[in-house]
């Protein structure tokens, strides 16, 4: 099955790339991201004239105050802001663009799916660690931070698809990656939830995680393979391999590739701990317990 060519009308193409690459200048640029990402979101929700009056001195109300001064991503709190062993440096870049991807996919025009499409693909080579050529990001994909996620050429990332880059995560060329998946580089102490460990997350070439699948952190789904609807990926999946259920188990091997996979009988190896990634917290940093447990073992 192939896709077909959808083009816009010349003047919009050309209105298209004249803002995109306008926009992409000035991230490259020594401009301040967080004034790039205020001006567009301004320009694009269409608030300017409100946004000039505000900064005029003219009277708003409270409501109006706070939309127009959360444009500027200064302004705002993202989740991840308040993990504890973030690199600082790194995140503050990151937290704007992911910003701007957030609200631009908040917008009506993120309805227009060439606009977007490329729009998104330019954001993402400011924002990610490494993004390969011709990638496709569809709508409401989230990051954890951004900046730890590494993608090769001519993936596909659809709609509603959580990116958790709180450690590390790979993810190779031609990747099909359905709605609503969830890769992991994460996870929580059985005892202790606020005990978190970090992984690098793998998912080799011409992988193909289906729809509410669910990759689990420190794992690799290995080139060539297939995650069934709704699979939780608990160990490595061979290359080559077809995984399904939950837990993921092998059930086969595609169709010409039995004589170099991995034996059925031989999948289902957990290389988590190979793949672990310690951290350190400055003994300066004020932490807490969100949750003010006591965790002591009950008699």
């Amino acid at each position: 099955m192939t896709k077909r060519y959808v083009s816009l009308p010349d003047e919009a193409e050309a209105g298209m790339r004249e803002f995109i690459d306008e926009v992409d200048r000035r991230l490259a640029s020594d401009e301040s991201t967080c004034s790039v990402v205020e001006d567009v979101l301004i320009d694009l929700s269409g608030d300017r004239e409100a946004y000039d009056r505000w900064q005029a001195g003219e009277s708003v109300s409270a409501a109006e105050r706070v939309r127009l001064q959360s444009y500027d991503p200064c302004n705002t709190t993202l989740e991840s802001e308040y993990y504890a062993e973030k690199d600082e440096d790194l995140f503050r870049r990151s937290k704007h663009l992911q910003w701007l991807w957030r609200q631009f996919d908040s917008l009506p025009i993120a309805d227009n799916v060439e606009f977007a499409l490329r729009f998104r693909r330019m954001l993402a080579d400011h924002l990610f660690e490494e993004c390969g050529e011709n990638c496709r990001f569809f709508k409401g994909i989230s990051f954890t931070y951004g900046h730890n996620i590494t993608i090769g050429d001519n993936t596909i990332v659809h709609d509603d698809v959580h990116l958790d880059d709180r450690g590390k995560l790979t993810i190779g060329d031609r990747v099909s990656i359905s709605d609503g998946v969830h890769i992991y580089s994460h996870d929580h102490d059985v005892v202790d939830q606020t005990e978190v460990r970090n992984y690098h997350t793998i998912v080799e070439d011409d992988v193909r995680l289906t729809y509410d699948s669910m990759v689990r952190a420190g794992n690799k789904v290995g080139e060539n393979a297939i995650v069934g609807a709704r699979g939780v990926v608990q160990h490595d999946v061979p290359a080559h391999h077809i995984a399904v259920g939950m837990p993921a188990t092998s059930v086969k091997i595609k169709p010409g590739w039995e004589s170099t996979a991995t034996p059925i009988d031989e999948a289902g190896v957990n290389r988590q701990d190979e793949r672990h990634l310690p951290y350190s917290v400055p003994d300066e940093l004020e932490v807490f317990d969100e949750f003010r447990r006591d965790l002591r073992p009950q008699n």
